[in-house]
C-alpha cells in the first residue's frame, strides 16, 4: 500500500482532500481534476458519463454540471436548465433521467431531453413523483440487462409510487414481530412501517412500474454484474450499535421478490430468518454512497472484476470480491481508496479506462477526482489467480431465475399455473437457499387454495416448513389449524439448528397472521421446544427464547434470565432482556431481582446513540408492570446506579504484569499444555475484547472479526496485535491526527460530516462520544501512527489465562476444534 504523507495546509482551514493524503494499492494514482467551488458550484452527490463521454454532476442544492475532460483538464459548464437536487443521475434513452431529492422541490424522476439539438436540455417531465427532502429518499438510477427498462433505487423514507402494474414482491408486508417491537429510542422513523426501501424497474417513459424488491434502510446506489444479477450497498442505523438489531452496512444481492427485513427501531429481522434473504458480504459501521462494478477499467483483473462501493462517513472507497456461492454470491473486501476526510458521493467508470468519484454532500468541501492504474497490468495479472465461473453455479442461476419467472400473475406465467405450483413446490427443499426463497415468493404470487394441500402433505421437513412460511403470509384463519397440523407433524430432532430457526419462525408467523394458538396447539408446541432451550447455537436460542416466553413454556423465565447472566456477549444479552420484558411465566421476586439488577450492570455498557435510551425503555415496560408493593420491595435495584467514566463493565481484575511479546510466546505455543475453553471464552469477556470485536455471532463490530484469526495468524503474531496494536494498523481502522490552530490534536476517525464541522470517533469504546473538528481550523493532517485499540488489555490476566485465551482465538470460539479434541503432546 502506498503510504500517506504529512500533509501541511493553511490555516484557512483544510479545502478540499489533496491527492497525496490517499491510501491507495501499488500502482494507483490519484488525481484531483476539480476543486467545486462551493459558492459557485455547491456539493456534487451523484455523477453519470453522456454519450459523448463527459460528466455530468449535481449539486445537492443546486443545479446540473457538465464536465469535460477531452482536453486533459476539467472544463466545468452549469447546464442551463432549471433543475435542483438529483441524488440519482442516467443518461439513456436519448435522455438525462434525474432522481430528484431536495426539500422544497418537487421530488421523484425527472426525465430532461435536448429538443432542439443544441446541446442543452430544455424540456423536463415528472413522469414518476415520489415524496422526499430526506436523505432517506429517491436515489440512483441504471439500465436493465436487456436494455429496456430503468431500475431506481429509494430509501425508506420514500412511499411506493403511487401507480405499480406489477409487483415480484408478494403485497403481504408486515410488522411481524412475534413480542413486539420497540421505536427507535430518540424517536427516528417511529412512524415508518414496511415495506421499507424499494427497487423497482419501470419503462422510459416512466409507465409499467415493477416493484423487484423491499425491506431495506436507505441504499444509494445499485449495480449489475456480468451476468445480469443485481446489487446495492444498505445502510446501518448507527444508533443500534452495540444492541442485537444493529445491522452492518452490507453488500446485498437483490433477487427477484426479495424482502431484506428492515423494519423501524428495534425491529430489524435477523439475517437468518427464512423471509428475509440477508446479505452476500458484511461491511461494518459507515454510510453508503454510490457503488460501481470496475468493468471496463484499465485496472488488473483483481479491481476490473470488483464492485466498488463508497463509504461517505468513514472515508474509505471499498473494492467487494464476490464469489458465487451457489446461485447467489458471497465474498470479501479490501480498503481501495482512503482519505481523511473523503466524503465520497459516487463514482463512475469512465470510457476512458478511470475509476472518477466525487466528494461532497451536506454542504462539504466537493471536489471530482480521478483514479488511474500506472502499473503493469499483465505483471499484476500474472500474480493474481484467476477464479474461473462455475458451470455448476450457472445452472443453479439459471433454475433460480427460471423460479423467479413465476413471480408474476397468472395470466403473465410463462407455464400453466399448475407446473408453476410443482416447480415451486420441488424447490422449497433445494439445497441453496436463494432457490428456496425464489420458491416460496414463486408459491406466495399463488392462491393458497391452489398449493395448500400439496405442500402441508410434504414428506420433506424443510419444504413443509416453508410451506407453513407462504400460507402464514397470504393465508386466512381459516388456514390456522391446518398450518399448526403440519407444524407439529416435524420432528425436531431431525433438524439442523438453521432449520430449527425457521420452525419457530414459521410458527410465529401462523400466530401472527393466522391467529393465536389455542390450548391444546400451544401445549403442543410447548412438547416441541421444551429442553431445547439453550443450545448453544447463539442465533437458535435468540428465536427459542422468543417462542418460549411467547407460548409461557414453564421454566422459560428462569432460563431466559440465566441465559441472560451467563452470555458473554452484549448483543445477546440486550435480546434476552428484550423478551423477558414480555415474559409472564414463572417470575418470583429473586428473579426480577435478578433481573433488574442486570440493566444496573449495563449501566457502563457502550453503544450507538440510541443504546442507552433502548436499555431505558425496556426496563420502564418492566417496572411499569409491576405492584407497588413490589416496586418497594425491589427499590434497591431499581434505584439509577451512580455513573463514572472510569466505571468498568465488570468485576475489576488486579493488575498482574506489563506483558511483553517475548515473556509469552513460549506460552502460547505450548502444545503440551490443554487448553481450557470456557477460561479463554471468558478471558475473551475479561480483556473487553467483545467490546470492539466479534467471535461468531457474538460481540462488537467495530474492530475486526476475530471468528477467522486463528486461520490467518500464528499464536506470536496474535500477540504482536494484541500487546502492540500500533505496530501494524490496518487501513480499515486507522486514524488520523488534526491539529488545530490552537494546538489541539485530535486523533480518531472521521465518521460524519456537515459543512465544516468533522465528527471524529475518538475512542472505540465509546462509539458515541465524538468530537467536533472545525475544518476551517485545521492546519495539519496526517496518518496516526497510534492504533485506536487501547494497550494494557492483557496486564490483569495471568499467563495461563493469555494461554487460553489465544487458544480460543485461535479456535475461532469453536469448542471442538482441533485445538481442544487432538492428544496433547507429551513434554
Amino acid at each position: 500500500m502506498g503510504q500517506l504523507s504529512l500533509s501541511t495546509v493553511s490555516a484557512a482551514g483544510l479545502g478540499v482532500t489533496p491527492p497525496e493524503q490517499f491510501k491507495v494499492p501499488e500502482g494507483f494514482e490519484v488525481e484531483l481534476l476539480h476543486e467545486v467551488a462551493a459558492d459557485s458550484e455547491g456539493s456534487w452527490v451523484s455523477l453519470t458519463v453522456d454519450p459523448k463521454g463527459r460528466l455530468i454532476a449535481c449539486d445537492q442544492s443546486g443545479g446540473l454540471f457538465r464536465i469535460d475532460m477531452s482536453s486533459g483538464e476539467a472544463k466545468v459548464e452549469k447546464l442551463e436548465i432549471d433543475f435542483v437536487g438529483a441524488q440519482g443521475l442516467l443518461c439513456a434513452f436519448g435522455s438525462l433521467y434525474a432522481n430528484v431529492n431536495a426539500r422544497d422541490q418537487p421530488c421523484g424522476l425527472w426525465r430532461l431531453t435536448d429538443t432542439d439539438g443544441d446541446d442543452q436540455y430544455d424540456k423536463k417531465e415528472h413522469i414518476i413523483p415520489l415524496n422526499g427532502g430526506s436523505e432517506h429518499g429517491p436515489h440512483a438510477l441504471l439500465v436493465t440487462p436487456d436494455g429496456k427498462r430503468i431500475v431506481m433505487v429509494a430509501g425508506n423514507n420514500t412511499n411506493l409510487p403511487e401507480k405499480i402494474a406489477h409487483s415480484r414482491v408478494p403485497k403481504v408486508w408486515e410488522e411481524d414481530h412475534l413480542l413486539g417491537r420497540m421505536p427507535d429510542a430518540r424517536g427516528h422513523n417511529a412512524n415508518r412501517m414496511a415495506p421499507g426501501g424499494f427497487i423497482c424497474s419501470l419503462n422510459p417513459d416512466g409507465s409499467e412500474v415493477e416493484l423487484i424488491a423491499t425491506g431495506f434502510r436507505n441504499p444509494y446506489d445499485i449495480a449489475l454484474n456480468r451476468q445480469g444479477e443485481l446489487f446495492t450497498y444498505d445502510a446501518d442505523m448507527e444508533w443500534d450499535v452495540g444492541t442485537p438489531w444493529y445491522r452492518p452496512t452490507r453488500i446485498n444481492h437483490v433477487i427477484s421478490g426479495s424482502e431484506f427485513g428492515w423494519r423501524n427501531g428495534t425491529g430489524k429481522w435477523p439475517a437468518y430468518y427464512p423471509d428475509s434473504f440477508g446479505s452476500a458480504v458484511d461491511i461494518g459501521p459507515g454510510s453508503p454512497t454510490g457503488i460501481v462494478f470496475g468493468y471496463g477499467a484499465k485496472f488488473p483483473k483483481k479491481y476490473e472484476n470488483a464492485l466498488f462501493i463508497s463509504d461517505w462517513s468513514y472515508g474509505n472507497i471499498h473494492a467487494v470480491h464476490l464469489t458465487e456461492d451457489g446461485s447467489s454470491y458471497s465474498g470479501t473486501y479490501e480498503t481501495f481508496a482512503t482519505a481523511a476526510p473523503l466524503p465520497v458521493t459516487d463514482l463512475v467508470i469512465h470510457p476512458d479506462g478511470a475509476l472518477y468519484f466525487a466528494i461532497g454532500g451536506r454542504g462539504t468541501q466537493s471536489g471530482l477526482y480521478r483514479i488511474k492504474y500506472t502499473g503493469d497490468i499483465a505483471a499484476a495479472n500474472a500474480a493474481e489467480e484467476v477464479i474461473a465461473l462455475s458451470d455448476e453455479a450457472k445452472q443453479l442461476r439459471e433454475l433460480r431465475q427460471s423460479i423467479e419467472a413465476l413471480h408474476v400473475d397468472d395470466e403473465d406465467l410463462p407455464v400453466s399455473a399448475e407446473d408453476a405450483i410443482q416447480l415451486a413446490i420441488e424447490n422449497l427443499s433445494h439445497d441453496d437457499r436463494a432457490i428456496r426463497f425464489a420458491a416460496r415468493i414463486a408459491l406466495e404470487h399463488r392462491s393458497p387454495a391452489a398449493w395448500k394441500a400439496t405442500v402441508l402433505s410434504q414428506t420433506d421437513s424443510e419444504a413443509k416448513i416453508l410451506g407453513v412460511v407462504a400460507l402464514a403470509r397470504t393465508g386466512d384463519k381459516a388456514d390456522q389449524a391446518d398450518a399448526v397440523k403440519a407444524l407439529a407433524s416435524i420432528d425436531l430432532e431431525t433438524l439442523t439448528a438453521s432449520q430449527k430457526i425457521d420452525f419457530l419462525r414459521a410458527a410465529g408467523l401462523v400466530a401472527m397472521r393466522l391467529g393465536d394458538f389455542d390450548a391444546a396447539q400451544r401445549d403442543v408446541l410447548i412438547g416441541k421446544i421444551q429442553g431445547q432451550f439453550p443450545s448453544g447455537v447463539d442465533s437458535l436460542d435468540r428465536e427459542l427464547a422468543i417462542m418460549a416466553i411467547y407460548l409461557n413454556v414453564p421454566g422459560s423465565t428462569a432460563a431466559v434470565v440465566a441465559a441472560l447472566e451467563d452470555s458473554p456477549s452484549q448483543e445477546s444479552q440486550i435480546h434476552y432482556a428484550m423478551a423477558l420484558r414480555a415474559a409472564k411465566e414463572g417470575w418470583n421476586m429473586d428473579l426480577r431481582r435478578q433481573y433488574l439488577a442486570w440493566f444496573n450492570e449495563m449501566a457502563t455498557a457502550r453503544g450507538g446513540m440510541s443504546f442507552g435510551g433502548f436499555l431505558d425503555n425496556i426496563k420502564k415496560v418492566t417496572v411499569d408492570g409491576l405492584s407497588d408493593a413490589d416496586k418497594k420491595s425491589l427499590v434497591e435495584v431499581l434505584a439509577k446506579p451512580k455513573q463514572t467514566d472510569e466505571a468498568p463493565a465488570g468485576p475489576p481484575r488486579e493488575f498482574v504484569k506489563e506483558w511483553k511479546v517475548e515473556d509469552l510466546v513460549d506460552v502460547v505455543s505450548d502444545e503440551s499444555h490443554r487448553p481450557d475453553f470456557a477460561n479463554g471464552k471468558a478471558m475473551f469477556a475479561a480483556a473487553t475484547c467483545y467490546k470492539c470485536h466479534r467471535m461468531g455471532l457474538q460481540g462488537g463490530i467495530l474492530g475486526p472479526d476475530l471468528t477467522s484469526a486463528g486461520g490467518k495468524y500464528s499464536p506470536h503474531d496474535m500477540l504482536v496485535s494484541i500487546i502492540e496494536p500500533s505496530k501494524v494498523i490496518s487501513d480499515q481502522y486507522g486514524s488520523t491526527q488534526f491539529l488545530t490552530e490552537d494546538g489541539d490534536i485530535i486523533t480518531g476517525r472521521v465518521i460524519n460530516m456537515h459543512g465544516q464541522v468533522l465528527n471524529v470517533m475518538t475512542n472505540m469504546l465509546d462509539p458515541s462520544s465524538l468530537a467536533q473538528v472545525d475544518r476551517e481550523s485545521v492546519i495539519q493532517t496526517r496518518e496516526s501512527q497510534v492504533s485506536m485499540m487501547p494497550n494494557g488489555l492483557l496486564d490483569t490476566l495471568t499467563a495461563e489465562e493469555i494461554a487460553d485465551l489465544v487458544a480460543y482465538l485461535r479456535a475461532g470460539g469453536n469448542a471442538k476444534h482441533a485445538i481442544y479434541t487432538q492428544p496433547v503432546a507429551s513434554r
